[in-house]
């Protein structure tokens, strides 16, 4: 039986944002949700590399804590992959605005980073994936009719207060920005060109036809021309060899590259 927050996947991709549906994911959580206020917002702590490394650990959980850990993770390259669509093992105790009931109340993202902001593990956080961070929490929150204050930090949001770091960036700053984009006064995402100067069309998950076929001939999947899960990941691999943003979208840079 699907679970509530069946809505996530078209939320985020009416608001221009790359989504990845994980498999079983309408069926997965530790029961439903109740009614939805607010939008938590993590860090995964997880591995310095790779685009969300730390995938499997928040659909499956820890051997402390069974999974789902979250609804959502937002990878480096700024994908959100949807994990669940009931409760989720995300928050814990804690309290914000009045809101107590963290795994109930909130839709958690679990956003990979290290967590550390200098030394050997420093790792900043892409303008793409913090991108794409504000403007999936700005969409969630316009769906449930809340506003900017609703999206809590789990370091703000977990008692007693210092039990939790997470995320390491500036929450109010973020909450900030968040409120820009709700309100029509932020500056509007870069958009991939629907075709390159080759007329070639932009191809992403979903899209089907001889253009794929291409594709796929190029990155060494079964080419039978549905731009699916096995595509976008060896488009991913192809783009991370030729120094290209490995976000799974062959737009004209990617097109150029296969082309050459």
């Amino acid at each position: 039986m699907a679970f509530s927050l069946t809505w996530l996947p078209k939320v985020l991709l009416d608001a221009g944002l790359k989504v990845a549906e994980q498999p079983g994911w309408r069926d997965r959580g530790r029961g439903d949700v109740g009614p939805t206020k607010g939008v938590m917002c993590h860090h995964t702590a997880g591995a310095k590399t790779g685009n969300m490394p730390s995938l499997g650990i928040v659909t499956n959980g820890r051997s402390d804590l069974p999974g789902p850990l979250a609804q959502l993770c937002l990878g480096r390259d700024g994908t959100y992959f949807v994990v669940a669509a009931g409760r989720c093992n995300h928050a814990g105790g804690g309290n914000w605005q009045g809101f107590t009931a963290g795994n109930t109340n909130f839709i958690g993202i679990e956003a990979e980073n290290t967590g550390f902001l200098t030394g050997p593990k420093a790792d900043p956080w892409p303008a793409v994936q913090m991108d794409a961070y504000r403007r999936g929490v700005a969409a969630i929150l316009k769906k449930i009719r809340a506003n900017a204050i609703m999206c809590c930090g789990h370091k703000e949001y977990a008692l007693p207060m210092g039990r939790k770091p997470d995320p390491d960036f500036d929450m109010n700053d973020f909450r900030s920005q968040v409120a820009a984009i709700m309100a029509g006064v932020a500056p509007a995402p870069s958009i991939v060109p629907a075709t390159d100067s080759e007329n070639r069309p932009t191809l992403r998950r979903g899209d089907t036809g001889k253009p794929v076929e291409a594709v796929q001939a190029k990155v060494d999947v079964p080419m039978n021309g549905t731009f699916d899960a096995a595509t976008e990941a060896a488009v991913r691999r192809f783009q991370r060899k030729h120094k290209l943003v490995p976000d799974g979208i062959v737009g004209p840079r990617t097109w150029a590259t296969i082309a050459a």
